[in-house]
């Protein structure tokens, strides 16, 4: 079958690496120049296959007010005159609750864990993928007492999903890892993931895309598919214009755009742009900089080495479908990196970016078919994107090869 896979971030990259393993003749189409130019472009760098708690928590409800009083809060709310903010904003308030969180934990883990077996045999068996790839493991540090207790609660939780976790006082956190040294006096403890990994997601798509070139797949950048169009035998056709792209099967994989692609068709996808930021720093040779991945849980940022670099992002901006590069917010960013490990590297040349996460409001994707026989979708991964999206292609792959997946059916929104 001939399908068409429309985005080439990292999760249109993995739904058309295992459609093309199957057998599939398979073409790619994405608006851009390259892969990987948007949401997976500069990402946190960290795959946290055992740590997928969603943004939607408990905890998030009393944590609110004050986040919206702060200029340099990780969490920013900027209203619109905009219907689908506020109704992703009243479901994302809905979905504040326990029972909740721990429905989506659940369901998410289950997706991660895929992904983490995919992306240990693709690294065993592919050997020219590059992109600074470590099993380094995470370290989640807590600041404050009541978070650090609620973690420890979450992390019992997550013991009875198969997670291999660790809790840490403040002194074993920085014995584990001694960049911390600095802030240890500021800690109440830590939850040490050893089994997690860390990686560029846009040097894994530039190798992903190599390899799939080698292989057969076409690619075609700058090409915007401007509509899909309902056909009589309740199948759907993409357009280019007034081009149509003939396929078997379409999958859309294109983030937040994918919203607006599939409007026309009635159906709904429950996604808005939550807004992050990062800087790549130079790590010179005797720098202090941390070896594992580190999250600092009440500031929301997080610290990923990449080889000779490290990768700091963070903050999670409500604040409009426009993306806005925001120079007060990395600088925010990296006051907070500066605090955290002064010694981590060249500050002063830190490369920047910022991009727009395709989040849903319980951090669920949505990912299998639609009642358009043909139509397929890939979306919502949001700050997960690199940690879900191999789990992601795979189950696409299977459902359009009429396969249960390896995880079952997986539960998501509904559109």
């Amino acid at each position: 079958m001939h399908i068409l896979v429309i985005g080439a971030g990292v999760t249109g990259l993995a739904a058309a690496w295992y459609l093309r393993a199957d057998g599939h003749e398979v073409t790619v189409v994405e608006r851009g120049s390259g892969v990987a130019l948007q949401a997976s472009h500069a990402n946190g760098g960290q795959l946290s296959y055992n740590y997928v708690a969603p943004l939607a928590a408990p905890g998030v409800l009393a944590k609110l007010p004050s986040w919206l009083l702060r200029a340099d809060a990780p969490v920013r709310f900027r209203p619109k005159l905009d219907p689908s903010q506020w109704r992703w904003l009243f479901d994302f308030l809905c979905a504040c609750n326990r029972s909740q969180s721990e429905q989506s934990t659940r369901r998410l883990l289950q997706l991660a864990f895929l992904s983490r077996d995919l992306m240990r045999d693709l690294v065993a068996t592919e050997h020219k993928l590059a992109f600074d790839y470590a099993n380094s493991g995470k370290l989640v540090v807590h600041r404050e007492p009541n978070s650090y207790k609620a973690a420890r609660r979450l992390m019992a939780y997550q013991r009875t999903l198969g997670c291999e976790q660790e809790a840490l006082d403040a002194a074993a956190c920085v014995t584990l890892e001694p960049a911390l040294a600095g802030i240890g006096q500021d800690l109440a403890g830590g939850i040490f993931t050893p089994g997690e990994d860390s990686g560029d997601c846009f040097k894994f798509c530039e190798s992903l895309f190599k390899l799939l070139s080698e292989r057969g797949v076409v690619f075609k950048f700058n090409t915007d598919i401007s509509r899909l169009v309902r056909q009589p035998d309740g199948r759907v056709a993409a357009f280019v214009q007034h081009r149509q792209h003939d396929a078997d099967h379409i999958v859309v994989a294109s983030g937040i755009p994918s919203a607006a692609l599939i409007k026309s068709l009635d159906l709904r996808l429950p996604l808005y742009p939550i807004q992050g930021y990062s800087l790549t720093i130079p790590v010179a040779t005797h720098a202090v900089a941390p070896a594992i991945s580190v999250t600092d849980y009440d500031r929301k940022v997080v610290y990923a080495r990449l080889g000779d670099r490290l990768r700091v992002a963070g903050m999670a901006d409500i604040v409009g479908r426009t993306l806005l590069s925001e120079p007060a917010r990395l600088m925010s960013l990296r006051q907070e990196a500066v605090a955290m490990f002064p010694l981590a590297g060249d500050f002063s040349n830190a490369q920047t970016w910022c991009g727009q996460r395709p989040a849903t409001p319980t951090s669920m994707p949505v990912i299998g078919p639609t009642q358009y026989v043909n139509l397929w979708l890939s979306a919502g991964q949001g700050a997960l994107g690199f940690t879900l999206s191999l789990g992601s292609g795979k189950v696409i792959a299977d459902l359009i090869g009429a396969r249960t997946p390896e995880i079952g059916r997986f539960h998501t929104h509904r559109v």
